[in-house]
């Protein structure tokens, strides 16, 4: 018998430990989701080797460190600051995307502007699905 083992009344039972659970995100699981869909073949071999999880950790690590970096640099390239956060919370993000107007009442000037932290969050995970998920 290999590996240890230990005593529990009159039986051996095996030192066993669980495997270190994967710490995939959100943009493993669309890599996931998106192998499993579209490109069998790179998910064949990941699996055939051994290393799904980890290719899956990699891809997320990478996506989530490009999104905080992308969102800030196009931040600081308009000009959207913590400054514009205290004062003008709804120019800085709460903007249409968690507030829809009713389909009668017609978008503003006001409404347009508002959402400038959502729509540079929305373009930077663009990028990120973009260039490293979707490939």
């Amino acid at each position: 018998m290999g590996g240890t083992y230990h005593r529990e009344d009159d039986f051996l039972l095996p030192d066993l430990e669980a495997p270190e659970t994967p710490r995939i995100g959100k943009y493993g699981l669309l890599r996931h989701q998106y192998l499993r869909t579209h490109k069998r073949a790179i998910l064949t071999g990941l699996q055939t080797s051994g290393k799904p999880n980890a290719h899956l950790e990699q891809i997320d690590r990478e996506a989530t460190e490009t999104e905080q970096r992308l969102t800030a640099q196009i931040a600081a390239s308009e000009g959207v600051t913590e400054s514009l956060k205290r004062h003008d919370q709804m120019a800085w993000g709460a903007g249409l995307r968690w507030r829809p107007l009713p389909k009668a009442e017609a978008p503003t000037e006001a409404a347009a502007e508002t959402g400038v932290m959502n729509n540079i969050w929305e373009r930077a995970e663009e990028t990120v699905l973009n260039d490293l998920i979707y490939v």
